[in-house]
């Protein structure tokens, strides 16, 4: 933690992962189970929470640690107001389709509560704010608003919020929550446990193979017999299945925690219009002080300025809105979103009824991942919901998806391009500590990492999923690839999929 007044933090951290406890071992041997779920984050653990209360015996995996990926680096905002979004469903899908997604969103919203209520998760109930500040996004907010109407959403236009920002109009949204997500979904954790499941860490699976019972793969070659498989891994890792990697888009966005003596009046904010700015608070542990988190800069994985830069636009935002305070975290997150904006949620290709996927949650993963958890829930035990077709990963809308799926895989086919060509590269000798960049060894393109000590750490930049180059990210010290949003560490290890493998390590 840094105490230097307006300092950034060395090295990102999240605070939510300040708070983490449990550790699991990773798994030894071949075993079978009815149900695996690869991934543990909010979508893996409810999802597993639900069907083990189900009498179901369920195996929860995790490449890395226990709720250290997206989970752990959210702004924990537990709403159903995800952005300008009910305008734009109800012209794209029909009304009775809004409904039903704004619906799944209460739906989860209300598990949350139900269960946090025994778990000391620092859960509150606050309004939602959107808030413009120009007259086109005004403008918007009063169609947001006209939507909220029809489909019955509880919400009121407002004039102002309580921060020195001007403002052309502002939505509430009433009945929302925000929580602590790392000791609600903990607290899930051990209620599940409870119930029989088994969780495994360290444990990354590269295969699954196909059949009546499917059987989990692990890089070290142990196998899991099972009846059903849920990809709960964010981005879904088997290359051709579906196609996922050519229908989410994946983008980077920023935290900043700040110190605070000052009174915070409660509820969250966010901005409709750039620069996109989210802000909400919490009490830290530590000092007992406000934390307030400004959240923003979303960019594509992979592409745009220096990222350290981002952390330090929304410092300035701070400094205006709040004053010079001290910044005692800073951290990053990855989303994905689909070509139409709803989460692909369901059997993971329309002729498999035994491996699901759930992803592209587009920032909005406390609900959205909560509701995916009861989605497969529901459809693994075979109970009725209203929500399989409007999530259904196979699905397609001509209008938007058409033009996206051009965008998206035209950017793609661009950045593999000029990935090829000659960029400038630096010499490893003038790399200076905690500096990291791509360098010429044997006449070959190489990434080069100098840590703290004065160690190189160099790699092959070539991306292990479908060959895109990968580029540097000085806030985060990863390589990351424009193409599909595939991340690794500063010395090649997969941090983010779709890749399975890590980056080939040089001499």
């Amino acid at each position: 933690m840094n105490n230097e007044k307006n300092k950034m933090p060395k090295y990102p951290q999240s605070y939510w992962l300040e708070a983490k406890q449990l550790q699991y071992q990773s798994l030894d041997g071949n075993t079978k189970t009815d149900v695996v779920i690869i991934g543990s984050g909010i979508t893996g653990i409810t999802s597993a929470y639900l069907l083990a209360k189900e009498g179901l015996k369920v195996i929860l995996l995790d490449a890395g640690e226990v709720l250290a990926g997206t989970t752990g680096h959210t702004t924990a905002k537990v709403t159903a107001q995800h952005g300008l979004i009910y305008d734009e469903l109800i012209e794209h899908f029909g009304i009775e389709q809004a409904r039903l997604y704004y619906e799944a969103q209460a739906d989860a919203i209300k598990m949350i509560e139900k269960e946090a209520a025994n778990i000391n998760c620092d859960f509150s109930n606050e309004s939602s704010f959107i808030y413009a500040t120009n007259d086109q996004y005004s403008e918007k907010l009063t169609f947001e608003y006209d939507a909220y109407k029809r489909l019955g959403i509880t919400g009121q236009l407002k004039e102002s919020i309580p921060f020195s920002i001007p403002t052309t109009g502002v939505l509430e949204m009433n009945n929302q929550a925000q929580f602590h997500p790392v000791k609600y979904l903990e607290g899930l954790l051990k209620r599940f446990i409870d119930l029989g499941g088994t969780v495994y860490e360290h444990t990354t699976v590269v295969d699954i193979e196909e059949g009546k019972q499917p059987v989990v793969i692990t890089n070290k070659g142990h196998r899991i017999l099972c009846n059903y498989v849920v990809m709960a891994s964010h981005s879904p890792f088997l290359k051709w299945k579906g196609l996922y990697f050519s229908r989410l888009l994946p983008e980077r966005s920023y935290v900043i925690a700040i110190e605070s003596d000052d009174d915070f009046e409660g509820n969250m904010y966010y901005c409709a219009n750039n620069p996109v700015r989210s802000i909400r608070a919490t009490t830290s542990e530590e000092t007992g002080k406000k934390l307030i988190l400004i959240g923003g800069e979303g960019h594509k994985t992979g592409k745009g300025i220096n990222t350290y830069q981002h952390y330090e636009a929304l410092q300035a935002f701070s400094n205006e809105v709040f004053g010079e305070k001290p910044i005692a975290f800073r951290w990053s997150a990855q989303d994905l979103t689909s070509l139409d904006k709803i989460p692909y949620i369901g059997p993971i290709t329309s002729d498999e009824n035994n491996i699901f996927v759930a992803t592209g949650y587009r920032k909005w993963g406390m609900t959205n991942g909560t509701a995916a958890g009861i989605l497969l829930k529901d459809l693994i035990t075979e109970q009725h919901t209203p929500y399989q077709e409007l999530f259904n990963p196979s699905r397609f809308h001509a209008n938007p998806s058409i033009k996206n799926f051009i965008t998206y895989n035209a950017d793609v086919a661009g950045q593999l391009i000029k990935g090829k060509l000659e960029p400038e590269f630096k010499h490893p000798e003038d790399l200076a500590n905690n500096e990291g960049g791509l360098v010429k060894v044997d006449g070959k393109r190489r990434g080069c990492y100098r840590d703290d000590d004065g160690q190189l750490h160099i790699v092959d930049t070539t991306c292990t999923h479908l060959g895109c180059e990968t580029e540097w990210n000085a806030g985060e010290r990863t390589w990351d690839c424009p193409c599909h949003g595939s991340r690794f560490s500063y010395d090649g290890e997969v941090i983010e999929g779709p890749a399975t493998e890590p980056l080939e390590k040089m001499d």
